[in-house]
């Protein structure tokens, strides 16, 4: 991607309120609370420092990536309808897999994104804070993004805590806690319910090999953006069927 993808006022915002949340935890929270020349400032510090290099990295790559462009000489296997459902005709598997506003077939899990106007390798969305599409190459740093900002922000919580804690501040409310799903097959849902068939996604063939397929097998590489050496070609993915 070039770097005009950084000419967004979301990414600007981002970096504003990464750069002022940084500054208020490290320089006003931190310091107010036990000192930056403490042992427990110099290591909170350092952690929180540390949490919001990864951040910005995983923002920076989720970002610049190429989420995934079609490869021009791809053509669907026609004997191959592991990504059909069940409740559809194996015949119309072609036609499902032809996007008529880029005029070029498309491999299982792309889609045509309207904002990027080309279809997308395993498509999951366009973001509008990294200005970019979710894709099949991008994907990991996204995750990563997510990951890391999500600590910080614990961390950075826990530190605010503490420092009110510290000058006696009364202070009361709970922390919600969110739960993020993926949804995705839905019609197929629809009509296995509707003709009383159970559903499972073809894609889903495990919790930990559908992690390994995003963040790599190597689980010391798990949290490093950059590491995407397992990621193929982005055409093709393992299915139920595969490991029935």
């Amino acid at each position: 991607m070039k770097l005009k993808n950084f000419l967004s006022l979301p990414i600007f915002s981002v970096f504003f309120v990464m750069g002022f949340v940084y500054y208020i935890t490290v320089f006003i929270l931190i310091e107010d609370w036990v000192g930056l020349q403490t042992s427990a400032g110099s290591l909170n510090s350092m952690i929180f420092t540390t949490l919001a290099c990864l951040c910005v990295l995983s923002f920076l790559v989720g970002v610049l990536t190429d989420p995934g462009r079609v490869p021009s000489s791809y053509i669907p296997d026609v004997e191959d309808t592991s990504f059909a459902s069940d409740q559809e005709p194996k015949k119309n598997v072609l036609q499902s897999k032809y996007c008529d506003k880029c005029a070029a077939y498309k491999p299982p899990r792309t889609h045509h994104c309207r904002v990027c106007k080309r279809c997308i390798l395993r498509m999951d969305h366009h973001c509008l804070w990294i200005n970019n599409c979710v894709g099949y190459w991008n994907y990991k740093a996204f995750f990563n993004l997510i990951l890391y900002a999500t600590i910080g922000s614990i961390h950075s919580s826990v530190i605010v805590i503490s420092c009110f804690r510290q000058k006696d501040w009364n202070y009361s409310g709970t922390t919600p806690l969110k739960i993020f799903y993926y949804y995705e097959g839905i019609r197929a849902a629809w009509l296995a319910k509707k003709s009383g068939l159970s559903y499972r996604h073809p894609f889903d063939i495990s919790v930990y090999k559908n992690i390994t397929l995003v963040l790599g097998p190597n689980t010391l590489r798990w949290f490093c953006p950059t590491s995407m050496s397992h990621l193929k070609d982005g055409v093709s993915f393992p299915t139920l069927r595969d490991s029935s």
